[in-house]
């Protein structure tokens, strides 16, 4: 028998032998469907996972329904109504804390070490209790570097300079998860992909954007990120690896901020986002009134749009 190792594919880790590709563990694990390109060839990076049943005249319903939710549309045609996947079952995680990083005065990055992987699917959300601290509702996702352990939590979670209980937290610090929560989750196909994140929502965002990169490289993606400060645009690093994956348009904006860098724009971030089509696809993270104001524009052009809104 090969050697196994773990290996993070689409933000869930899965078991496979050593040598295989990311590509190759997601099909095993059916996280990608087997689909026919209308040329008849295999759509890269979803060809037939191993062991799969060579498609037939008749499918089962459960298979087709996922079918039409990964086959993209045609150019320029409208994005039709699908059946959504029901949600997971909800399931408890506990764990410890085990790192604690300031990732820019307004952003603190904490990892939870589960006893059991989560089950959340990125853009998903989980109840999070600290021990001694309110319940919060936060966004599982990755470190900025894109690194997360087998049965890592990483949470970016916003703070209060002045004074904040998230001062409190120690190393060590039991933690439970409840989840998934939210409907904010990425689903694969459809037209160009427009992520919004303001704040610590990027972490959110970052969790599908890099999902994405994986699971649909070739998909259109748009990305825009804001804070009120220049100073907690602290995701750097992950917009760099998006570049380096052949995403394009990406904008940055802050609301005020002395040292905004040339590349920042001024400003709030529904005035930098890219012009919207009935076709994208929209998820968009960060405080209520910025998901609310991206969810009028995406109605007004009758684009879908996925909401995640932060504590």
């Amino acid at each position: 028998m090969g050697a196994r190792c773990s290996l993070v594919v689409n933000g869930r880790s899965v078991r496979v032998s050593t040598g295989d590709t990311p590509l190759e563990a997601a099909l095993a694990e059916g996280m990608i469907a087997p689909l026919q390109a209308q040329s008849g060839n295999l759509i890269a990076g979803q060809g037939v996972a191993q062991g799969s049943a060579a498609p037939s005249g008749r499918r089962h319903p459960a298979r087709r329904a996922r079918a039409e939710i990964l086959r993209p549309p045609l150019p320029g045609a409208p994005i039709q109504a699908h059946e959504e996947a029901p949600p997971p079952p909800v399931a408890v995680r506990k764990g410890t804390v085990t790192e604690i990083r300031r990732l820019s005065p307004g952003i603190v990055e904490v990892v939870a070490t589960l006893t059991r992987r989560p089950t959340c699917e990125p853009g998903h959300q989980a109840l999070v209790t600290f021990a001694g601290l309110p319940t919060m509702t936060l966004s599982p996702t990755q470190r900025v570097d894109g690194a997360t352990e087998i049965n890592e939590a990483v949470f970016h979670v916003a703070r209060d300079p002045e004074g904040d209980p998230l001062d409190a937290l120690r190393l060590d610090q039991p933690v439970r998860l409840k989840g998934p929560v939210g409907r904010g989750h990425y689903r694969p196909g459809g037209g160009r992909l427009v992520l919004v994140a303001a704040g610590a929502g990027f972490g959110a965002i970052w969790a599908i954007a890099r999902a994405a990169r994986y699971v649909e490289p070739a998909r259109e993606m748009a990305l825009a990120v804001g804070a009120r400060d220049a100073l907690d645009l602290y995701m750097r690093e992950s917009l760099d690896w998006l570049r380096r994956t052949g995403v394009a348009r990406i904008v940055l904006c802050a609301d005020r901020g002395r040292q905004r860098p040339p590349d920042v724009r001024s400003g709030p971030l529904t005035a930098h986002l890219p012009s919207l089509r009935a076709t994208d696809v929209v998820h968009v993270a960060g405080d209520v009134s910025t998901v609310g104001a991206v969810q009028v524009l995406a109605a007004s052009v009758g684009a879908r749009c996925y909401p995640i809104v932060l504590d």
